[in-house]
């Protein structure tokens, strides 16, 4: 199937991407500016595009994205540090966003022929992120098909819902993916700040995966006191 995958730049659908064109069926990224701290995901998202020789898409959603406010990742609100499963957390949800950008990616897919769109969601994700669970996933495949019945027969993949972190970057790695080509910081400084819940998950994924971590972090070792506190809490 010709696929679609919606990459933000991130160390998970960048590795998708890897996944999906050693299939032979990626047709193309698209990327998302909806007024996010900062630009370094869709720089890699774009960069990941030439390298697997795709076109890659960047949709403005900035004004969308204007009106969805109380989020870390749009607003002038601090990105907690600490487990990317503390409640604390919640701070960094967009509501809606990943409906949002699915709508649009079915649109694009529509268009222009694809037979599929992938989106890296993980089970991660799922203690923080309602539009990353399975329930969502399953609920908005039936909303498309009866969005696009008669027109397009369009399926969503998420083959990462039901693993973990470690399991993307065991895929990601079996399949070429330069993980320090990738950025998952939330803070967007010179390095990946290694303090924010996704620099804990990443790091913390790298070292269950049991595969070395090439990122560069401002503070490499506090991850290890954010999984300890989580377990003791």
């Amino acid at each position: 199937m010709k696929t679609l995958v919606i990459c933000s730049g991130g160390l998970d659908s960048v590795s998708l991407a890897h996944v999906i064109a050693a299939t032979g069926n990626l047709s193309r990224l698209v990327s998302f500016d909806y007024g996010q701290r900062h630009r370094k995901e869709i720089d890699s998202a774009a960069a990941t595009a030439t390298r697997l020789g795709v076109p890659h898409h960047v949709i403005d959603l900035r004004p969308v994205g204007a009106v969805l406010t109380g989020s870390a990742l749009t607003d002038a609100i601090d990105v907690p540090d600490g487990h990317y499963a503390e409640d604390t957390m919640r701070v960094t949800v967009v509501p809606n966003r990943n409906a949002i950008m699915l709508t649009v990616g079915f649109g694009l897919a529509a268009a222009q022929g694809d037979q599929a769109v992938a989106a890296a969601v993980h089970g991660g994700d799922h203690f923080i992120y309602p539009d990353c669970r399975p329930a969502f996933t399953d609920a908005f495949q039936v909303m498309q098909n009866a969005a696009l019945d008669g027109y397009a027969d369009i399926r969503l993949l998420t083959p990462f819902v039901h693993q973990t972190k470690a399991d993307i970057v065991r895929a990601g790695a079996a399949h070429g993916t330069p993980f320090q080509d990738t950025w998952s910081c939330y803070k967007g400084g010179e390095l990946h700040c290694g303090r924010c819940g996704t620099c804990v998950e990443r790091r913390e994924a790298f070292h269950l995966a049991g595969i070395p971590d090439p990122t560069a972090y401002a503070d490499p070792d506090y991850w290890q006191a954010a999984v300890a506190r989580k377990a003791g809490a």
